[in-house]
């Protein structure tokens, strides 16, 4: 189930964040910075850019006529709901990077940049995966390996000091909460309030 997708997340995080620090769960402190190999932070925009990708784009070309489908749509509204949420609490919150200061305390910070709680691509990473683990991960238990991309993202995040442990662990709840609630649904939020069009896809609209 996706509680075993967040508890795996948190343990993995929490791992990574042996030592103690601040921040509201005082565990927040600054990673040896690390932008090499895989932690780049330009794998790290592919990979947030090429789940988009394949959430929206999937979902416009198979429409809602398979089980597939329909879990894209779903996946659809879990990442648009989480990553809205992401945002206002973002606005509210305006936390100051680990990039800027080494205080994880420094909240309510003036200034645009100031806004790294929660982790937005944590946040549209878990939401996007969290409907195709709760969907597919009991019969096909390969399928929670999903799970390897927000823990990924999460630990990428902090090693090149563009969050704390808290940002990224909220991004991560944020994400397969909307996730969770969006795959018990009778049916898809967003698309219900689509042209019908959308719910064929383009793939069989042009069969």
């Amino acid at each position: 189930m996706a509680l075993k997708t967040w508890v795996f997340l948190f343990t993995l995080t929490a791992s990574a964040s042996a030592t103690a620090g601040g921040g509201p769960l005082g565990i927040d402190h600054r990673l040896h910075y690390d932008n090499s190999g895989i932690w780049k932070r330009s794998n790290q925009k592919i990979l947030a850019g090429a789940t988009a990708v394949t959430v929206f784009g999937g979902a416009l070309l198979l429409g809602d006529n398979s089980e597939f489908g329909d879990t894209l749509w779903r996946s659809v509204d879990s990442v648009v709901l989480a990553s809205a949420t992401t945002d206002v609490l973002k606005l509210g919150f305006r936390r100051q990077r680990p990039s800027e200061t080494d205080d994880p305390d420094k909240f309510f910070s003036s200034g645009k940049k100031n806004n790294s709680f929660p982790s937005g691509e944590v946040t549209l990473i878990s939401a996007a995966v969290t409907p195709f683990i709760v969907r597919y991960g009991e019969d096909n238990p390969m399928v929670y390996a999903l799970a390897l991309l927000p823990a990924y993202d999460m630990v990428a995040r902090m090693k090149t000091r563009g969050h704390w442990q808290t940002d990224v662990l909220a991004g991560a709840a944020i994400g397969t909460g909307f996730g969770i609630w969006s795959s018990r649904r009778n049916s898809p939020f967003i698309l219900s309030m689509l042209p019908g069009g959308f719910q064929v896809g383009f793939v069989h609209r042009f069969d």
